[in-house]
C-alpha cells in the first residue's frame, strides 16, 4: 500500500497492510518562517517516513492573528514568549472580531502548507493544525485557561461573542488550507473537554456551537480531518457530535478510553497510542516498540493510525522517534 491509501483505508475502518504512523513536534526557531517550517516538515517527513504530516505552526500564530503580541524565545528549545495578550482585563473581548485568514500570521500557514504538499506531491497526506475557539481564547488572556473558563461563564454573551468571531476565522482558515492542498485540519481542543475544566452540560451549550461552526466550514473533498482532544478525563462523546474522521487523544491521560473502546464508542478511527513524554522522552526504543505493539495488538490494527497523544516536546531523542516508526512498519 501507498500512504494515502493506508491512511484512507485506517479512517475507513479497513484492512491495512500495516497501520500508518506519524508523530508531530515544534521546530520553535523554523516556526517564524514560513520556508523554514516548511522545509524542517519535508525533511522530517523523508527522514522519519511518516505516512501523514500533521504541519505544525508555532502554537501562537491564532492569538497573534487577534492582537496577542509574542517575540521568539532566545532558546531553540522553548516555545515563544509572550509580550502582551489581546484580553487584559474583561472588556477587551468586546474588541475581538473576525480577522480574516488573511491575517499575517495565519496566511504564513497557508502559504508553508502549500510548500509542504508541494514537495511531498500528493504522495503523503498534510493535515492543517486549527485551533479551537476556546483554545485561542486561552491564549488571548496569556495561556491561562481557567481564567478563559470563568470568564465564559461570567459573561457568556460577551465572550460567546467572541468565540464566535474567532469561530469564523478558523472557518475561513480551514477552507483556505484545503485548497492550499491540505486533506483536512487537525482540529486542536486543548483540555476544554474535560472534566477537569467544564462540566458536559457547559462544554455543549457554551463551546461545542463554535466547534460545530468551524468544522461544518471544512470543504467537502477534505477527507483526512482528525479532532484532537488534549488532556484527561474528556467529555469523549463530544467526539460523536463532531463531522471527523478520525480522533487523536491519549491513552495515557487520567480518565481517557483506551484506543479500541474510543474507536468503538465514537466510530471514528483512532489516532495515538504512545506515551509522548514517559515513552518518546524518558524511555527507550524498546518502551516505544511496546507500546506500539500493545496499540496494534489492541484494536487488530483496525481504524489505528499510530501516533503520540500530543505534541512530542523537543528533547525527545531521535532513536526514540525512530523506533516508533519501525515498529509501525514491522
Amino acid at each position: 500500500m501507498e500512504a494515502i491509501e493506508r491512511v484512507r483505508a485506517a479512517l475507513a475502518m479497513g484492512p491495512v497492510d500495516r497501520p500508518p504512523a506519524a508523530w508531530w513536534g515544534h521546530a520553535f526557531r523554523e516556526e517564524w518562517s514560513q520556508a523554514e517550517l516548511a522545509g524542517v516538515t519535508a525533511e522530517r517527513q523523508r527522514r522519519f517516513g511518516w505516512d501523514f504530516v500533521k504541519l505544525q505552526p508555532r502554537a501562537t500564530c491564532f492569538a497573534e492573528a487577534f492582537g496577542s503580541v509574542y517575540r521568539p524565545s532566545p532558546r531553540e528549545d522553548t516555545a515563544p514568549v509572550l509580550e502582551r495578550p489581546a484580553v487584559v482585563e474583561p472588556e477587551d473581548w468586546g474588541r475581538i472580531g473576525s480577522t480574516g485568514a488573511d491575517a499575517p500570521t495565519l496566511a504564513d500557514q497557508t502559504t508553508a502548507l502549500r510548500q509542504v504538499a508541494g514537495e511531498l506531491d500528493g504522495a503523503i497526506p498534510v493535515l492543517q493544525t486549527v485551533f479551537s475557539p476556546l483554545t485561542v481564547a486561552g491564549y488571548l488572556v496569556g495561556e491561562d485557561r481557567r481564567r478563559a473558563v470563568a470568564e465564559l461563564r461570567a459573561r457568556p454573551a460577551e465572550v460567546g461573542a467572541a468565540l464566535a468571531a474567532i469561530a469564523a476565522t478558523m472557518a475561513e482558515f480551514a477552507v483556505r488550507s484545503v485548497e492550499a492542498g491540505a486533506a483536512g485540519i487537525f482540529y486542536a481542543v486543548s483540555d476544554y473537554a474535560s472534566s477537569d475544566l467544564l462540566t458536559r452540560r457547559e462544554y455543549e451549550d457554551l463551546v461545542l456551537p463554535h466547534d460545530r461552526a468551524v468544522l461544518a466550514a471544512v470543504p467537502d473533498e477534505a477527507w483526512f480531518t482528525v479532532l484532537h482532544l488534549c488532556g484527561g478525563n474528556l467529555h469523549f462523546d463530544v467526539a460523536r457530535e463532531l463531522p471527523v474522521q478520525a480522533v487523536s487523544w491519549s491513552v495515557h491521560d487520567a480518565g481517557n478510553p483506551s484506543l479500541a473502546e474510543g474507536r468503538d464508542r465514537t466510530g471514528r478511527a483512532a489516532m495515538g497510542g504512545v506515551d509522548r513524554v514517559g515513552a518518546l522522552v524518558e524511555g527507550t526504543r524498546e518502551t516505544v516498540q511496546a507500546q506500539v505493539r500493545d496499540a496494534i495488538d489492541e484494536t487488530g490494527a483496525r481504524g489505528l493510525l499510530v501516533a503520540p497523544g500530543c505534541s512530542v516536546p523537543p528533547e525527545a531523542p531521535d532513536e526514540n522517534l525512530l523506533a516508533l516508526m519501525r515498529a509501525a512498519h514491522h
